[in-house]
């Protein structure tokens, strides 16, 4: 109990981030957070993976990369646009973007999940 105590307190406090600040124009960073905040908002809570996709159906030419959106998506969360919430699937997580005043439908993954365990009569 004393060496947990020791580890405890020896380790550094994790450092704070700065803010993000996007390099782009207002105009183009304003352009690009319409169509990720609209994309997230019509098609509920989705991955990083499938707001690319949505992404490049749109063909937003702003976004030059999907580390790109990515960095412009936690820019957004900062300024409390959308937020991310934790799925848990049995044994693994998933993480979905949703906007901030909806209220998360995850019925298609419980129903994945429900699906994937036949049950025994």
């Amino acid at each position: 109990m004393f060496g947990t105590a020791i580890r405890y307190f020896a380790k550094k406090p994790k450092p704070k981030m700065k803010p993000i600040e996007l390099k782009n124009p207002p105009e183009q960073t304003q352009t690009i957070t319409r169509v990720i905040f609209d994309i997230v908002k019509e098609h509920g809570p989705l991955t990083i993976a499938d707001t690319w996709d949505r992404v490049k159906e749109v063909g937003l030419k702003e976004l030059s990369s999907k580390r790109h959106m990515k960095i412009v998506m936690r820019w957004m969360r900062e300024r409390q646009k959308l937020r991310l919430i934790c799925n848990h699937v049995g044994p693994h997580k998933q993480f979905l973007y949703t906007t901030w005043f909806t209220k998360p439908n995850l019925t298609q993954t419980a129903s994945v999940k429900n699906s994937s365990h036949p049950k025994s009569s």
